[in-house]
């Protein structure tokens, strides 16, 4: 099964040595389901030909915001649209979650409530799960049809669903722990408050649910999602 990996923005150079771009940290995470991944770097202007270019959809992560005036937005936005309306599977995550909802009718912001760094929970149904946050942006108005399956007090909409085929998370279950400590030192000083920093550097060491939370995007990409 081929996943089209709609690449939205690059990873810092501390993070790059170590772990490689944010499409590498998506291969690694869904290993083992069978996938073939092709990356198109889109924030790069380099597009696919349409919707049925793969069987299934990722959109990464980006420092980018999606209100943003950035000329590969508003295609991104139209593949987006495209891709849903032709049932392809599709996943996205942090500014793929924010740009999703977006496209199809969502509002997305600069949060007043500030930054997110590090070790966050999140209720999803009945249960409590850890994954590694780092955004300021939140998505704050939902699409019509949106439902949401997890959030927190700070994250209101963290992960939602457009039917059974799209499905959007804000934290990063691509991010070990060792990307939110490159993060904090290399992208973090002088942009997020410190003690926020101090806070999240102190949780790295903590579980998460990254595995978990694969699953659940294999699931997607698969569609054996009811």
């Amino acid at each position: 099964m081929k996943i089209g990996i709609l690449q939205t923005g690059h990873a810092p150079d501390l993070v790059l040595e170590k772990n490689g771009d944010y499409d590498a940290m998506f291969r690694r995470l869904l290993d083992g389901h069978g996938f073939e991944f092709v990356t198109y770097n889109v924030v790069d202007n380099e597009f696919p030909d349409g919707a049925e270019a793969a069987d299934g959809w990722l959109v990464t992560g980006s420092r980018h915001g999606a209100y943003e005036d950035h000329d590969w937005i508003p295609p991104l936005e139209e593949l987006i649209r495209e891709i849903k309306a032709k049932d392809r599977p599709m996943v996205g995550v942090c500014f793929g979650h924010q740009i999703i909802a977006q496209a199809l009718g969502g509002k997305v912001e600069k949060f007043a409530g500030g930054w997110a760094v590090g070790r966050k929970e999140y209720r999803i149904g009945d249960q409590i799960m850890a994954l590694n946050a780092w955004h300021q942006d939140q998505v704050v108005e939902l699409p019509e049809g949106a439902t949401v399956e997890g959030h927190s007090d700070f994250t209101a909409n963290a992960i939602v669903s457009y039917g059974p085929n799209v499905w959007t998370v804000q934290p990063h279950p691509e991010f070990q722990s060792d990307v939110i400590e490159a993060l904090i030192h290399g992208r973090g000083k002088g942009v997020v408050p410190d003690d926020l920093l101090a806070e999240a550097e102190e949780t790295l060491v903590q579980p998460n649910d990254n595995a978990s939370i694969a699953l659940k995007m294999a699931k997607v990409l698969k569609g054996e999602r009811s």
